[in-house]
């Protein structure tokens, strides 16, 4: 073979490469709509408007973003705001991000409708959960102080609660009474997170201790929580406050896919599996009073499904490459 013959193959396999690259290229810009650019105006509670925080690769990744609830594949607005975990009811923001260093730490960081920073809590761990109160006055936050995944037992949590017009926090729910089957109940092992409010008073979350996990009520007031229901994870309130959609664990992790997404109705306690039979490692979010949201694996990271609340339909993917949505 020539040098010439070789030079042709060279030019050609680079022109190949450069053409496959160029395609790949034009369909993820296709599957994944551009950025509007960072600094984009938005406003929490705007009706008709969907906001999460962006997962694709690229200069707008982890920022909050927000398209129109009626277009979600639309061109998403950047905010320029950076957040690990996202959540926000009645004008008021709670923005978990991660802090450099050594060890993991986290700013928490509680914003106002128009995205301004007006508290910040520093600790230390991996951001989790968020959670904001109807009203906007409480916040809620979980990270993990040891390990990083809820799917084995080898982890610690730590759950915070604030007000977020007086300051108090709460640094760790491990401080309430709790009292469990009806009985004050003590362990070295117990371990809180994800927080979901019913008002500013009242909350439900997880209780793990000896391997098992419980469905929480808590009072603010009282500082205490009492055990309702077993095997309950990541619990979300519905919006008329009766039913909770939770992560229920059907296996073992060593056998993968632990979890089931399922409803449980507060007043009878009956359990409805939903039709998403996949594994769902996530805190739900309601849509509506008929269905929730809830992030799956994807190219970029995670994306966003829906499935109805009632057991019926199948999951419908609502967009790609994002986390932690607020509608």
């Amino acid at each position: 073979m020539t040098l010439r013959t070789r030079l042709l193959i060279v030019v050609g396999a680079a022109v190949l490469l450069a053409v496959a690259a160029t395609g790949y290229t034009l369909r993820a810009a296709a599957r994944h709509p551009a950025h509007t650019g960072a600094g984009a105006r938005i406003v929490l509670g705007t009706p008709g408007q969907i906001v999460f925080r962006d997962m694709r690769m690229g200069p707008g990744k982890d920022h909050l973003a927000a398209v129109a609830s009626a277009s979600p594949g639309a061109p998403r607005a950047d905010s320029g705001l950076v957040c690990a975990r996202f959540h926000a009811a009645a004008g008021t923001g709670l923005c978990l991000r991660n802090r450099p260093g050594l060890t993991p730490s986290y700013e928490a960081v509680v914003v106002d409708a128009a995205l301004r920073e007006h508290r910040s809590y520093d600790g230390a761990g991996i951001p989790s959960r968020t959670r904001v109160s109807p009203s906007g006055r409480m916040a809620a936050w979980t990270v993990f102080v040891s390990g990083d995944s809820y799917g084995g037992t080898n982890f610690s949590t730590r759950t915070s609660i604030l007000d977020t017009r007086t300051g108090h926090l709460v640094p760790s729910l491990e401080q309430y009474r709790v009292i469990k089957d009806g009985a004050p109940y003590r362990s070295a092992d117990i371990n809180f997170w994800g927080v979901t409010f019913a008002d500013d008073q009242h909350f439900y979350a997880t209780l793990a201790t000896r391997g098992k996990t419980w469905l929480v009520a808590g009072d603010t007031a009282k500082r205490q929580v009492r055990t309702l229901h077993q095997n309950v994870e990541c619990p979300s309130l519905s919006p008329d406050g009766t039913r909770v959609a939770y992560k229920k664990r059907v296996r073992s992790a060593a056998g993968g896919n632990p979890w089931r997404l399922t409803v449980l109705d507060l007043r009878t306690m009956r359990e409805t599996p939903l039709a998403e039979t996949r594994s769902v490692d996530d805190q739900a979010v309601w849509v509506d009073g008929g269905q929730v949201a809830y992030s799956l694996p994807g190219d970029y990271g995670s994306d966003l499904w829906t499935v109805p609340a009632d057991g019926s339909g199948t999951p419908h993917r609502l967009m790609t490459a994002a986390l932690n949505p607020v509608f």
